[in-house]
């Protein structure tokens, strides 16, 4: 059985109704016919999570009732994070299911293509440098081809050099994406798949940075007015999105809603022109059908009769209007989502709740696990649970329920060893270039994997017959949060897990590689590999089991390498011939749910001529990185500083202190003791401030002379260069080089120095294409008997990537202490 059997079988329910656990007031019930009634269909554009306009999804959401989609071009995994140490692909994962969560709160819907936020960009010839544009503009076009909006929306303009080179090119993919998707012979391996689409408009989202958008004379736009009150939903359409925008918690985006009043606007660029209003030349898509009219007659009937006390009573006719859709054979993706959304309002009008769950977060393939199936109907009306089946199961059923009295079954269900584990699908492939390796058609635009395993239940209500897929969960009762449901995850059932992600071979640094090895099931018998090093690079010098847990661990002796810096592979290779080297990362915050993925169990071993003295560190954390464990892994002595350690008898104990990323930003313990830390330097001490940006700064005073933080970065990862090399923290103890500069990720820096006072040296200038150098990337001084470093230079993307250059000139700072 083949991993593409199981992908055929998600896309055969890809239109089952998912709702498994909800029910809705009678007003909210009533909201979502009304946006049943309606049909147009609204694309909005912008580049990363956080980008969109929350309070204009809203509004087009819940006051106009249309069908709002987000594309974002990326899922946001080269930002910040403001409330953990995770960056890149893993921020990305956090970013998706906040985006989710916004979406849900809103009411609007999301997509992705396949590019890969990979940093700041200041115009949109550097982004495409990175981004394979045509890669790009075929996603935009296929997604609009299969969702097939009325309108196009983008966020932002045409005109480069007024944002975010990402930004930018989001919206002249989109103003090219909207003639292309109509033109047949653009990107024709995508008609396979869909149909051409020419959308009627495209508009910007049109905004003033700092103030009140005052339209050019000529131009055609229409406001909106995005603050007022619905009173079906209780609030504002400004409150539905604050509570949106706050879903974006990595990116510090908490919100609160404006009362009162509040417009948006959008600006016509291309397509049809409006006398108006921007949507009154899009034609109700039920005129397509030839029976639309009874159609929305029979809409318009059960609106105005609607029984807001029983909702029970609407049931007859959101039957009927079943009959009518069903009659339709149409495969319009529109009408095909509309039969959906109805079965859903009818299930939401009995208040039938269904849930299929699992008494555990974790399984693996080859396993036998036992779930359960439960289903309730409350209303009085009989409803005939036919069946409940799955790939791995199949479950007969021919059961009435009414009158609240629920229905539960075991399921038994025996996982196979080839069915695939829960890696997000993006990542199931290396990188190409600065895109993800998606290369089926339809998992262009998804935004998530679907549920490891899931069941459909079928039901008879009526004489209709209605089909609910459920995701298998895992639920339970925490003694804080209530009830909590967290997604069932499937992982390899022998895992491999490294004690560091880069070891290096200097004088001082540990050379022992410790290896876990952990099986789901049993121990079973294999032998480790390193594949990379030659077999004398390298020694196994234990290698005990621990039956109780399940588990082997290795201790490894890796004794050289032949280069300077390489990739080493760590493989279990059991007697059978099956090879492991996946490790489980797991990534848990309330506000989403429990994210896993997996990593190729992947050492970067570094060889390089490095004077490292083993000192005591002191590490602050700030919002979050990896420094300290790569400190750790160069033989420095690192103990994580609490605040109550910030106090100039306790930080004395070390030579060096460091303060991580954007500290100033989030610990005001750390700004209320800045004092502590001058006397600390002024005795003697050698103090590394990462990082901060300019607002919110929870103090002014960061260093023992005045300066100011800047937005100035330098986003090209290997931009010229000016240094003065004779500096003394250049010039030793280990000599900094301008090959010390090559090989760097992502960005050279961020937030640079500015207006810094004279007692300041900046050595080091970078340069992006067509600017000036910029100076601020790395200031330092000598004050009283100690050193002081401010760095704007990205470190926490350098140091864990395991750059040589980086890590050398970022140890001669630290060696600036006794």
């Amino acid at each position: 059985m083949k991993i593409q059997k199981y992908w055929l079988f998600c896309l055969c329910y890809l239109f089952v109704f998912p709702i498994f656990a909800q029910s809705n007031s009678s007003s909210k019930i009533y909201h979502n016919l009304l946006r049943f009634q309606e049909t147009k269909r609204i694309l909005f554009v912008a580049a990363h999570p956080d980008d969109e306009n929350t309070r204009l999804i809203a509004y087009l959401a819940n006051a106009e009732h249309a069908e709002v989609a987000y594309l974002s071009l990326t899922r946001g995994d080269g930002g910040q994070n403001l409330i953990g140490s995770e960056l890149g692909i893993e921020l990305g994962m956090i970013r998706t299911q906040e985006l989710l969560r916004a979406r849900e709160t809103d009411g609007g819907r999301q997509f992705f293509t396949r590019a890969l936020d990979f940093g700041f960009s200041k115009n949109p010839d550097e982004t495409f440098n990175n981004w394979d544009k045509k890669k790009l503009l075929s996603d935009v076009v296929f997604i609009i081809r299969k969702y097939q909006p009325d309108v196009i929306l983008n966020r932002f303009n045409t005109i480069p050099g007024t944002t975010h080179g990402h930004h930018t090119s989001s919206a002249m993919l989109s103003v090219e994406a909207f003639e292309l998707a109509a033109d047949k012979n653009a990107f024709p391996e995508q008609l396979k798949y869909v149909s051409v689409w020419q959308p009627k408009s495209v508009f910007w989202n049109a905004y003033n940075w700092g103030g009140q958008y005052e339209p050019e004379e000529g131009k055609t736009y229409h406001k909106f007015l995005v603050g007022e009150y619905n009173p079906l939903l209780g609030t504002t359409y400004s409150k539905i999105a604050a509570d949106s925008r706050t879903m974006h918690k990595s990116q510090g985006f908490g919100s609160t809603s404006q009362i009162g009043q509040g417009n948006d606007f959008i600006e016509l660029i291309k397509g049809t022109p409006f006398k108006s209003h921007p949507f009154e030349a899009i034609e109700s898509r039920w005129k397509e059908l030839p029976n639309g009219t009874e159609i929305t007659m029979a809409i318009k009937a059960v609106l105005e009769g609607f029984d807001f006390v029983q909702p029970e009573k609407n049931l007859e006719g959101l039957l009927k209007i079943k009959t009518l859709l069903d009659s339709q054979k149409s495969s319009a993706i529109w009408l095909t989502e509309k039969k959906i959304f109805l079965d859903g309002l009818i299930l939401e009008t009995l208040g039938i709740m269904a849930e299929f769950n699992i008494k555990k977060e974790i399984g693996y393939p080859g396993e036998k696990i036992n779930a359960e199936f439960v289903i309730n109907n409350p209303a009085q009306s009989v409803v005939l649970v036919q069946s409940f089946d799955g790939l791995l199961f199949n479950t007969s059923i021919n059961r009435d329920i009414n009158a609240n009295v629920p229905l539960t079954l075991p399921i038994e269900i025996q996982i196979p060893k080839d069915y695939p584990v829960s890696q997000p699908f993006w990542l199931e492939k290396p990188l190409d270039g600065a895109l993800f390796n998606i290369t089926e058609p339809e998992k262009i635009g998804k935004p998530n994997n679907s549920a490891s395993i899931t069941g459909v239940v079928s039901l008879e209500i009526g004489s209709q017959k209605i089909r609910m897929e459920l995701p298998l969960q895992y639920k339970y009762n925490d003694q804080v949060d209530g009830e909590v449901k967290q997604p069932f995850t499937l992982v390899p059932e022998v895992n491999v897990h490294l004690d560091k992600a880069n070891l290096f071979l200097v004088n001082g640094a540990e050379q022992k590689l410790h290896v876990e090895v952990n099986f789901r099931d049993k121990i079973l018998d294999g032998d480790l590999k390193l594949n990379g090093l030659a077999a004398n690079h390298y020694r196994i010098v234990s290698a005990e089991k621990d039956e109780r847990r399940k588990r082997t661990l290795y201790t490894l002796d890796i004794l050289d390498s032949d280069q300077e810096k390489k990739q080493v592979l760590v493989t279990f290779r059991t007697k059978d011939g099956r090879e492991f080297n996946q490790d489980t990362k797991r990534i848990s915050y309330k506000h989403i749910p429990n994210l896993t993925y997996f990593t190729s169990t992947s050492l970067g071993v570094v060889k390089t001529d490095l004077k490292v003295s083993g000192q005591k560190i002191g590490y602050i954390n700030g919002a979050g990185d990896d420094v300290a464990g790569l400190l750790k892994n160069l033989g420095y002595q690192v103990s994580i500083l609490e605040d109550s350690d910030i106090r100039k008898d306790r930080l004395k104990a070390f030579s060096t202190i460091i303060i991580g990323i954007r500290a100033f930003n989030v610990n005001q313990a750390l700004a209320s003791n800045v004092d502590q830390l001058m006397e600390y330097v002024k005795e003697g001490g050698n103090l590394i401030v990462q990082y901060n940006t300019g607002s919110p700064l929870l103090t002014k005073d960061l260093g023992p002379y005045p300066f100011s933080i800047s937005r100035e970065r330098v986003t090209v990862e290997n931009s010229p260069i000016k240094v003065d090399y004779s500096y003394p923290i250049l010039a030793g103890p280990n000599k900094i080089t301008a090959k010390d500069f090559e090989g760097w990720v992502q960005e050279r820096g961020l937030y640079f120095t500015a207006n810094w006072d004279a007692n300041y040296s900046a050595p080091i200038a970078f340069q992006d294409p067509g600017e000036e150098f910029f100076h601020g990337s790395l200031i330092h001084t000598k004050y009283g008997a100690g050193t002081y470093t401010y760095s704007g230079i990205s470190w926490f993307r350098q140091l864990p990537a395991g750059v040589p250059g980086a890590v050398k000139l970022f140890v001669n700072l630290i060696e600036q202490g006794k």
